[in-house]
Protein backbone atom coordinates (compact mmCIF):
# COMPACT_ATOMS: atom_id res chain seq x y z
CA UNK A 1 0.00 0.00 0.00
CA UNK A 2 1.02 3.65 -0.35
CA UNK A 3 2.04 5.67 2.69
CA UNK A 4 3.31 9.21 3.27
CA UNK A 5 6.69 8.83 4.95
CA UNK A 6 8.63 11.54 6.70
CA UNK A 7 12.11 10.06 6.34
CA UNK A 8 13.87 12.93 8.09
CA UNK A 9 13.32 16.66 8.51
CA UNK A 10 12.63 18.23 5.09
CA UNK A 11 12.45 14.79 3.45
CA UNK A 12 8.93 13.56 2.71
CA UNK A 13 7.94 10.97 0.11
CA UNK A 14 5.34 8.39 -0.92
CA UNK A 15 6.61 4.89 -0.13
CA UNK A 16 5.30 1.34 -0.41
CA UNK A 17 4.63 -0.28 2.95
CA UNK A 18 3.12 -3.57 3.99
CA UNK A 19 -0.63 -3.63 4.48
CA UNK A 20 -1.29 -4.03 8.23
CA UNK A 21 -2.91 -7.03 9.88
CA UNK A 22 -5.32 -6.34 12.70
CA UNK A 23 -4.73 -7.73 16.19
CA UNK A 24 -7.19 -8.75 18.86
CA UNK A 25 -9.39 -5.74 19.69
CA UNK A 26 -8.53 -3.96 16.47
CA UNK A 27 -10.37 -3.36 13.23
CA UNK A 28 -8.92 -2.88 9.76
CA UNK A 29 -9.78 0.49 8.24
CA UNK A 30 -9.65 1.68 4.65
CA UNK A 31 -8.51 5.26 5.08
CA UNK A 32 -10.83 7.62 3.21
CA UNK A 33 -9.63 11.05 4.33
CA UNK A 34 -6.81 12.60 6.33
CA UNK A 35 -6.02 16.12 7.43
CA UNK A 36 -2.68 17.87 7.14
CA UNK A 37 -2.16 19.54 10.51
CA UNK A 38 0.23 22.26 11.59
CA UNK A 39 1.97 19.65 13.71
CA UNK A 40 2.68 17.69 10.52
CA UNK A 41 4.32 20.80 9.08
CA UNK A 42 6.32 21.17 12.29
CA UNK A 43 7.45 17.57 12.01
CA UNK A 44 8.51 18.19 8.40
CA UNK A 45 10.59 21.17 9.52
CA UNK A 46 12.17 19.16 12.34
CA UNK A 47 10.64 21.56 14.86
CA UNK A 48 8.69 18.98 16.87
CA UNK A 49 10.98 17.28 19.40
CA UNK A 50 8.40 14.54 20.03
CA UNK A 51 8.62 13.18 16.47
CA UNK A 52 11.04 10.36 15.69
CA UNK A 53 12.06 9.48 12.13
CA UNK A 54 11.22 7.79 9.85
CA UNK A 55 7.53 8.32 10.58
CA UNK A 56 4.24 7.92 8.72
CA UNK A 57 2.52 11.16 9.69
CA UNK A 58 -1.14 12.12 10.07
CA UNK A 59 -3.45 12.11 13.09
CA UNK A 60 -6.67 13.50 11.61
CA UNK A 61 -7.92 10.25 10.10
CA UNK A 62 -11.29 8.94 8.91
CA UNK A 63 -12.18 5.77 7.07
CA UNK A 64 -14.39 2.77 6.47
CA UNK A 65 -14.30 -0.51 8.40
CA UNK A 66 -12.96 -3.34 6.21
CA UNK A 67 -12.57 -6.07 8.85
CA UNK A 68 -13.91 -6.47 12.38
CA UNK A 69 -14.51 -9.31 14.81
CA UNK A 70 -18.12 -10.15 14.01
CA UNK A 71 -18.61 -11.94 17.34
CA UNK A 72 -17.53 -9.16 19.70
CA UNK A 73 -17.15 -5.88 17.84
CA UNK A 74 -19.71 -3.07 17.94
CA UNK A 75 -18.53 -2.15 14.45
CA UNK A 76 -19.39 -3.84 11.19
CA UNK A 77 -17.91 -3.79 7.72
CA UNK A 78 -18.83 -0.55 5.96
CA UNK A 79 -19.17 1.60 9.08
CA UNK A 80 -17.80 5.13 8.71
CA UNK A 81 -15.45 6.06 11.57
CA UNK A 82 -13.00 8.68 12.75
CA UNK A 83 -9.99 7.85 14.89
CA UNK A 84 -9.28 9.31 18.30
CA UNK A 85 -5.52 9.75 17.78
CA UNK A 86 -4.56 10.18 21.44
CA UNK A 87 -3.65 6.71 22.66
CA UNK A 88 -3.49 6.50 26.43
CA UNK A 89 -2.24 3.86 28.88
CA UNK A 90 -5.35 3.68 31.12
CA UNK A 91 -3.19 3.09 34.20
CA UNK A 92 -1.70 6.42 35.30
CA UNK A 93 -3.34 8.99 37.57
CA UNK A 94 -4.80 11.24 34.83
CA UNK A 95 -6.28 8.19 33.11
CA UNK A 96 -7.81 7.04 36.40
CA UNK A 97 -9.82 10.27 36.66
CA UNK A 98 -10.92 10.28 33.02
CA UNK A 99 -8.46 12.89 31.77
CA UNK A 100 -6.84 10.56 29.28
CA UNK A 101 -5.59 13.48 27.18
CA UNK A 102 -3.14 14.13 30.03
CA UNK A 103 -1.91 10.53 30.12
CA UNK A 104 1.65 10.33 31.42
CA UNK A 105 2.42 7.84 28.64
CA UNK A 106 0.37 9.44 25.86
CA UNK A 107 1.18 8.34 22.32
CA UNK A 108 -0.15 10.39 19.42
CA UNK A 109 -0.39 8.67 16.06
CA UNK A 110 1.74 10.37 13.45
CA UNK A 111 4.00 11.72 16.19
CA UNK A 112 5.16 9.00 18.59
CA UNK A 113 3.90 6.10 16.45
CA UNK A 114 2.92 5.77 12.80
CA UNK A 115 -0.11 7.74 11.73
CA UNK A 116 -2.90 7.65 9.21
CA UNK A 117 -1.47 8.94 5.94
CA UNK A 118 -1.62 5.46 4.45
CA UNK A 119 -4.20 3.48 2.54
CA UNK A 120 -5.04 1.00 5.33
CA UNK A 121 -4.72 1.13 9.08
CA UNK A 122 -5.29 -1.33 11.93
CA UNK A 123 -6.59 0.48 14.99
CA UNK A 124 -8.10 -0.29 18.43
CA UNK A 125 -11.87 -0.33 18.07
CA UNK A 126 -12.36 1.34 21.46
CA UNK A 127 -10.73 4.46 20.02
CA UNK A 128 -13.09 4.82 17.07
CA UNK A 129 -16.17 7.02 16.78
CA UNK A 130 -18.94 6.41 14.25
CA UNK A 131 -19.47 9.20 11.72
CA UNK A 132 -22.91 10.40 10.52
CA UNK A 133 -23.63 9.52 6.90
CA UNK A 134 -24.34 13.11 5.85
CA UNK A 135 -20.77 14.40 6.40
CA UNK A 136 -18.70 14.23 3.18
CA UNK A 137 -15.40 12.42 3.55
CA UNK A 138 -13.30 15.52 2.91
CA UNK A 139 -14.95 17.20 5.90
CA UNK A 140 -14.77 14.34 8.41
CA UNK A 141 -11.15 14.99 9.53
CA UNK A 142 -12.20 18.52 10.53
CA UNK A 143 -13.84 16.95 13.58
CA UNK A 144 -10.39 16.45 15.14
CA UNK A 145 -9.33 20.13 15.25
CA UNK A 146 -12.90 20.95 16.22
CA UNK A 147 -12.48 18.78 19.33
CA UNK A 148 -9.47 20.90 20.29
CA UNK A 149 -11.60 24.03 19.98
CA UNK A 150 -14.34 22.41 22.06
CA UNK A 151 -11.87 21.35 24.74
CA UNK A 152 -10.67 24.93 25.22
CA UNK A 153 -14.26 26.11 25.53
CA UNK A 154 -15.13 23.33 27.95
CA UNK A 155 -12.02 24.00 30.05
CA UNK A 156 -13.05 27.65 30.46
CA UNK A 157 -16.74 26.77 30.98
CA UNK A 158 -17.86 29.38 28.45
CA UNK A 159 -21.47 30.49 28.94
CA UNK A 160 -24.02 32.11 26.66
CA UNK A 161 -23.84 35.88 26.83
CA UNK A 162 -20.13 35.99 27.68
CA UNK A 163 -17.27 37.35 25.60
CA UNK A 164 -14.38 35.13 24.56
CA UNK A 165 -11.21 36.77 23.27
CA UNK A 166 -9.15 34.45 21.08
CA UNK A 167 -5.49 35.05 20.29
CA UNK A 168 -4.73 33.59 16.86
CA UNK A 169 -6.92 33.48 13.76
CA UNK A 170 -5.58 30.19 12.47
CA UNK A 171 -7.72 27.10 11.99
CA UNK A 172 -8.11 26.43 15.73
CA UNK A 173 -8.81 30.07 16.59
CA UNK A 174 -11.50 30.37 13.93
CA UNK A 175 -13.10 27.09 15.04
CA UNK A 176 -13.14 28.31 18.66
CA UNK A 177 -14.89 31.48 17.51
CA UNK A 178 -17.47 29.54 15.48
CA UNK A 179 -18.18 27.20 18.41
CA UNK A 180 -18.52 30.21 20.72
CA UNK A 181 -21.19 31.66 18.44
CA UNK A 182 -23.07 28.35 18.49
CA UNK A 183 -22.89 28.45 22.32
CA UNK A 184 -24.47 31.93 22.35
CA UNK A 185 -21.25 33.73 23.29
CA UNK A 186 -19.50 36.62 21.52
CA UNK A 187 -16.02 35.92 20.12
CA UNK A 188 -13.36 38.59 19.72
CA UNK A 189 -10.70 37.31 17.32
CA UNK A 190 -7.17 38.74 17.55
CA UNK A 191 -4.37 38.41 15.02
CA UNK A 192 -1.76 40.39 13.09
CA UNK A 193 -2.65 39.04 9.63
CA UNK A 194 -5.46 41.15 8.20
CA UNK A 195 -6.35 38.57 5.53
CA UNK A 196 -7.25 36.02 8.19
CA UNK A 197 -9.32 38.54 10.14
CA UNK A 198 -11.13 39.53 6.96
CA UNK A 199 -11.83 35.85 6.30
CA UNK A 200 -13.24 35.53 9.81
CA UNK A 201 -15.52 38.54 9.37
CA UNK A 202 -16.78 37.06 6.10
CA UNK A 203 -17.93 34.02 8.08
CA UNK A 204 -19.79 35.81 10.84
CA UNK A 205 -17.01 36.59 13.34
CA UNK A 206 -17.68 40.31 13.37
CA UNK A 207 -15.49 41.46 16.28
CA UNK A 208 -11.83 41.35 15.26
CA UNK A 209 -8.66 43.13 16.36
CA UNK A 210 -5.55 43.58 14.24
CA UNK A 211 -2.79 44.17 16.78
CA UNK A 212 -0.61 45.89 14.16
CA UNK A 213 -3.28 48.56 13.70
CA UNK A 214 -5.43 48.65 16.84
CA UNK A 215 -4.74 49.11 20.54
CA UNK A 216 -5.45 45.65 21.95
CA UNK A 217 -6.60 46.60 25.45
CA UNK A 218 -8.70 49.57 24.31
CA UNK A 219 -10.33 47.52 21.54
CA UNK A 220 -11.32 44.72 23.94
CA UNK A 221 -12.60 47.34 26.39
CA UNK A 222 -14.81 48.84 23.69
CA UNK A 223 -16.15 45.48 22.53
CA UNK A 224 -17.01 44.44 26.10
CA UNK A 225 -18.43 47.72 27.40
CA UNK A 226 -15.45 48.17 29.70
CA UNK A 227 -15.67 44.81 31.44
CA UNK A 228 -12.90 43.11 29.41
CA UNK A 229 -13.31 39.51 28.31
CA UNK A 230 -14.72 36.97 30.74
CA UNK A 231 -12.94 34.21 28.82
CA UNK A 232 -9.65 34.33 26.92
CA UNK A 233 -8.15 31.52 24.85
CA UNK A 234 -4.55 31.69 23.68
CA UNK A 235 -4.28 29.72 20.43
CA UNK A 236 -1.16 31.18 18.81
CA UNK A 237 1.71 30.05 21.03
CA UNK A 238 3.33 33.49 20.74
CA UNK A 239 4.96 34.59 24.00
CA UNK A 240 3.67 38.16 23.82
CA UNK A 241 0.16 36.90 23.08
CA UNK A 242 0.35 34.68 26.16
CA UNK A 243 1.29 37.66 28.31
CA UNK A 244 -1.50 39.72 26.76
CA UNK A 245 -4.13 37.26 27.95
CA UNK A 246 -3.74 38.71 31.44
CA UNK A 247 -4.31 42.24 30.17
CA UNK A 248 -7.50 41.52 28.27
CA UNK A 249 -9.14 39.15 30.75
CA UNK A 250 -11.82 40.57 33.02
CA UNK A 251 -11.55 40.52 36.78
CA UNK A 252 -12.49 36.94 37.81
CA UNK A 253 -11.85 35.92 34.20
CA UNK A 254 -10.85 32.51 32.88
CA UNK A 255 -7.94 31.83 30.55
CA UNK A 256 -7.12 28.68 28.57
CA UNK A 257 -3.64 28.17 27.11
CA UNK A 258 -4.01 26.07 23.96
CA UNK A 259 -1.08 27.22 21.84
CA UNK A 260 2.36 25.65 22.29
CA UNK A 261 5.08 28.32 22.77
CA UNK A 262 8.58 27.57 21.54
CA UNK A 263 10.15 28.97 24.71
CA UNK A 264 9.11 29.80 28.26
CA UNK A 265 6.92 32.82 28.92
CA UNK A 266 7.40 35.07 31.93
CA UNK A 267 4.12 36.28 33.45
CA UNK A 268 3.34 39.12 35.91
CA UNK A 269 1.73 36.98 38.57
CA UNK A 270 0.57 40.03 40.51
CA UNK A 271 -2.08 40.58 37.81
CA UNK A 272 -3.23 36.97 38.20
CA UNK A 273 -3.70 37.53 41.92
CA UNK A 274 -5.20 41.01 41.59
CA UNK A 275 -7.82 39.89 39.08
CA UNK A 276 -8.10 36.42 40.64
CA UNK A 277 -7.79 34.83 37.23
CA UNK A 278 -8.27 31.15 36.53
CA UNK A 279 -5.53 29.87 34.21
CA UNK A 280 -5.88 26.39 32.75
CA UNK A 281 -3.95 24.39 30.25
CA UNK A 282 -5.96 22.99 27.35
CA UNK A 283 -4.25 20.01 25.77
CA UNK A 284 -5.78 18.31 22.72
CA UNK A 285 -9.18 16.81 23.64
CA UNK A 286 -11.00 14.12 25.57
CA UNK A 287 -14.44 12.64 24.82
CA UNK A 288 -15.33 15.51 22.49
CA UNK A 289 -15.56 13.75 19.12
CA UNK A 290 -19.27 13.01 19.39
CA UNK A 291 -20.12 16.66 19.99
CA UNK A 292 -17.79 17.77 17.19
CA UNK A 293 -19.41 15.39 14.70
CA UNK A 294 -22.89 16.48 15.80
CA UNK A 295 -22.00 20.15 15.31
CA UNK A 296 -20.71 19.43 11.80
CA UNK A 297 -23.57 17.09 10.89
CA UNK A 298 -26.23 19.62 11.89
CA UNK A 299 -24.32 22.60 10.44
CA UNK A 300 -24.44 24.36 13.81
CA UNK A 301 -20.73 24.93 13.23
CA UNK A 302 -19.69 25.22 9.59
CA UNK A 303 -16.20 23.82 10.09
CA UNK A 304 -15.94 23.34 6.34
CA UNK A 305 -15.23 27.06 5.87
CA UNK A 306 -11.63 26.55 7.07
CA UNK A 307 -10.98 23.90 4.41
CA UNK A 308 -8.69 25.69 1.95
CA UNK A 309 -7.90 22.79 -0.36
CA UNK A 310 -8.58 19.08 -0.93
CA UNK A 311 -5.84 16.93 -2.46
CA UNK A 312 -5.08 13.26 -3.11
CA UNK A 313 -2.78 11.06 -1.03
CA UNK A 314 -0.08 11.24 -3.71
CA UNK A 315 -0.15 15.04 -3.54
CA UNK A 316 0.44 15.30 0.22
CA UNK A 317 4.27 15.51 0.12
CA UNK A 318 4.23 18.48 -2.25
CA UNK A 319 1.39 20.04 -0.26
CA UNK A 320 3.39 19.77 2.97
CA UNK A 321 6.36 21.45 1.28
CA UNK A 322 4.11 24.25 0.03
CA UNK A 323 2.47 24.75 3.43
CA UNK A 324 5.86 24.89 5.12
CA UNK A 325 7.05 27.54 2.66
CA UNK A 326 3.78 29.53 2.68
CA UNK A 327 2.24 29.13 6.15
CA UNK A 328 -0.33 31.90 5.70
CA UNK A 329 -1.66 30.67 2.35
CA UNK A 330 -3.74 27.77 3.68
CA UNK A 331 -5.94 27.44 6.77
CA UNK A 332 -6.62 23.71 6.39
CA UNK A 333 -5.79 21.08 3.81
CA UNK A 334 -7.36 17.61 3.73
CA UNK A 335 -6.66 14.67 1.47
CA UNK A 336 -9.22 12.21 0.13
CA UNK A 337 -8.06 8.73 -0.82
Amino acid sequence: MKSVMLNAPNDITIVDTERPKRKQGEVLIKVKAVGVCGSDIGAFRGANPLVSYPRIIGHEVAGEIMEADSATSEFKVGDRVILDPYRYCGKCYPCSIGRTNCCENLEVIGVHIDGGMQEYLAYPEDMLIKVPDNIPWEQVPLAEPLTIALHAIHRTQLKAGEHIAINGAGAIGILIALVAISYGATPILIDLVEERLAFARKHGITKTINITQDDLVESVKQYTGGRMSEVVVEASGANEAIRNTLKIASFAGRIALTGWPKKETSLPTDIITKKELDLVGSRVSVNEFEEALELISTDRVQAKVILSKVVKLEEIPEMVIQQSANPDKYLKVNAVL
